[in-house]
């Protein structure tokens, strides 16, 4: 029955498809793509892609006619799964099913079956297949004329069934159609239609998730002093379509772009409202009847109390909302402005480029002559061998994309290296290999530290001090060949750096340039200086540590001055205090030498005939007393003096500044 397997094809005729025209790659993980072609009148465009690139395309799409036709709209596959979108159909139809199975869902149906030259129509009463072990698989279908004679059909001799209902016809072409897209899996059509009637132009551009394109470079070394600069792009094709003699360009820039699942069908939940119910009718009670009515059980809720309807509930709501809303202006301006995108950079080929669908290809975008020169780079004690390197200068006029880029010497392969994006002008430097020839070793030498400045303020001092710091590279050349080292001195951060001055400063490193003679020695010391302060309370220096200060000569002469009167005092306070101790131990040895005479005393009192020798003891204790007495006295008059001059000196700390 080819009529049958014809119905589903039937439905896309009529759609022509739009080759590919121009494309853009860019860093971001997009793709432009732009198709154009001539569609004849009536003609519907249809472009196919994957299920996961309908959200780009939804959000992306952008149509224009030519001629002056406008479209009308797009149609595309839904995301329903196909047995929800089949349910909706009022039959069935499942693999190997005979004729008449599906047929028999068809009841009432006008339908005509061809036989040999003839042909019968009618309504279709039913259809059975059925077989048993006496009589083979038999198919028939029972149809009912329009002279009211039933009649059965052997469908299995029949060449033809035809529905005769347009209405039923398109179902069922319809059902065979949901099918045949089932068996693309992963693929979705979307039609383009158009109001006019004649031939046009039509042109569609779009953005899809596309691989970003990537760079790479050859640098080629000779016996001048500039290099040669190949650069190739490497373009992946994963789309479905060939690119047939397309324009390509490759962006380097990074535009804002996200997902927004638009081609998923989005269901809100709303409220549920309903009308109010009636009510039954109450009995109209009279006064005389209320006490019996209550009894029964019979009572009715004043109209003040009576909750309203969920209808009159989502009214009135809307009726307060409605004037904030109308209060609320439009916050949709339209604007457009044309800029200048500076961090972006194109490359577009001038000849079109021709890519098969999942194929990639590399494209040679740059081939030029540019200013670079070799030499050797250290960045520190890792290695004692510095890098082979190669400063590049941008003269190309053109930016240069990051990549990886291969380095050639005469011939022969030298290395490897990574280069981020050169801008036009700009100066890159590439390590790519390693000398064993140079050898470089380092030296660190602290020097001692200087007082750079003092200052003084309520009691606190504060030193501002200096200490100079000295690594010196040595450098010994192995070769037989003149070669210019670049050393990339680290930048410690405190530090200040005095000598020598850099030919360049990165972020992190100080650059200097060393001439290295063949087989020779060279040396280069950098010379840097740490500055940082130191606070202390000047009440707690002793008077040797005030007079270093004094002697400081970044100190003016009132700070000096200032400085040697605190130092003046604190000489005074600690020869008081120096003599304070000493009257101390004198009183302490004496206390205990009058506690051993009057021990003395007691035990002579007890023996007889010892009466002067007691005396004599006792104008000991007497002097003793006398002195120590005199003692105390001149231990107050130290402490008094000290007091005083401890005053004084807290008076100077306090208004002496500088």
């Amino acid at each position: 029955m080819r009529v049958w397997m014809l119905a589903a094809a039937s439905l896309t005729a009529g759609a022509a498809d739009l080759p590919v025209r121009q494309v853009i790659l860019y860093k971001n993980g997009v793709g432009y793509i732009e198709r154009a072609g001539t569609l004849a009148a009536g003609e519907s465009a249809r472009l196919e892609f994957k299920a996961g690139d309908m959200n780009d395309v939804l959000k992306s799409l952008v149509l224009i006619e030519k001629g002056g036709g406008k479209v009308a709209g797009v149609r595309y596959d839904s995301m329903e799964p196909l047995d929800r979108k089949l349910a909706e159909f009022p039959f069935r139809i499942e693999g190997q099913a005979p004729v008449a199975k599906i047929l028999d869902q068809f009841k009432g149906a006008r339908v005509e079956v061809g036989i040999g030259g003839q042909r019968t129509s009618g309504v279709l009463v039913g259809a059975r297949h059925f077989a048993s072990e006496k009589q083979p698989e038999k198919q028939e279908a029972t149809l009912l004329l329009d002279s009211g004679e039933l009649r059965v059909a052997e469908l299995g001799a029949a060449v033809s069934v035809r529905f005769l209902d347009p209405g039923v016809e398109r179902k069922f072409k319809d059902y065979l159609a949901l099918v045949a897209e089932s068996r693309a899996g992963d693929r979705r059509s979307l039609y383009i239609d158009s109001t006019d009637r004649a031939a046009r132009e039509i042109t569609a551009s779009y953005t899809l998730p596309m691989p970003a394109w990537k760079a790479s470079y050859r640098l080629l070394f000779g016996d001048a002093a500039d290099a040669l600069l190949e650069g190739w792009a490497i373009v992946d094709n994963t789309t479905s379509d060939d690119w047939i003699n397309v324009r390509l360009a490759l962006v380097s820039g990074r535009p804002v772009s996200f997902i927004s699942r638009l081609y998923e069908p989005k269901y809100i939940s709303r409220p549920s409202a309903e009308l109010p119910e009636d009510q039954a009718a109450a009995p109209v009670l009279f006064e005389s009847l209320v006490d019996d009515v209550r009894k029964a059980g019979v009572e009715t809720a004043p109209a003040a109390g009576a909750p309203p309807s969920p209808l009159r509930m989502l009214a009135q709501r809307r009726a307060a909302e409605a004037p904030a809303r109308e209060s609320v202006p439009s916050t949709a301006a339209v604007s457009t402005e044309t800029r200048e995108v500076g961090e972006w950079f194109e490359y577009r080929f001038s000849q079109p480029v021709t890519v098969r669908r999942h194929e990639s290809a590399m494209l040679p975008f740059l081939q030029q002559k540019i200013a670079a020169r070799k030499l050797l780079i250290y960045s520190g004690d890792a290695r004692p061998n510095p890098t082979t390197a190669a400063e590049l200068s941008n003269s190309s006029g053109k930016t240069l994309d990051g990549g990886p880029i291969t380095i050639f010497d005469s011939g022969a392969y030298a290395g490897e290296a990574l280069m981020e994006t050169l801008k036009s002008g700009d100066k890159r430097l590439i390590g790519y290999g390693v000398e064993p020839g140079v050898r470089v070793s380092s030296k660190t030498d602290s020097k001692s530290q200087i007082v750079r400045e003092v200052r003084l303020n309520r009691g606190i001092l504060t030193t501002k001090t200096a200490r100079a710091d000295s690594k010196t590279y040595t450098v010994r050349n192995s070769t037989d060949k003149a070669r210019l080292l670049i050393i990339e001195h680290p930048i410690r951060s405190g530090f200040t750096l005095i000598s020598p001055k850099p030919v360049e400063t990165t972020n992190n490193f100080y650059r200097f340039e060393l001439k290295l003679p063949p087989a020779a020695t060279t040396s280069l010391s950098v010379e840097e200086e740490y500055v940082f302060d130191t606070s202390t309370s000047i009440a707690n220096l002793t008077m040797d540590a005030l007079l270093v200060y004094v002697r400081n000569k970044s100190l003016s002469e009132t700070a000096r001055r200032q400085l040697e009167k605190m130092a003046e005092l604190k000489r005074y306070i600690a020869a008081e205090d120096a003599e304070i101790r000493r009257l101390q131990a004198e009183i302490d040895q004496m206390v205990q030498d009058q506690q051993r005479i009057r021990e003395n005393i007691t035990s002579l009192n007890r023996v007889t005939g010892q009466q002067d020798q007691v005396q004599r003891y006792a104008k000991q204790l007497a002097d003793q007393e006398s002195r120590l007495a005199a003692l105390r006295d001149q231990q107050s008059a130290a402490r008094g003096k000290k007091q005083a001059l401890e005053s004084e000196l807290n008076r100077l700390i306090e208004t002496a500044a500088f």
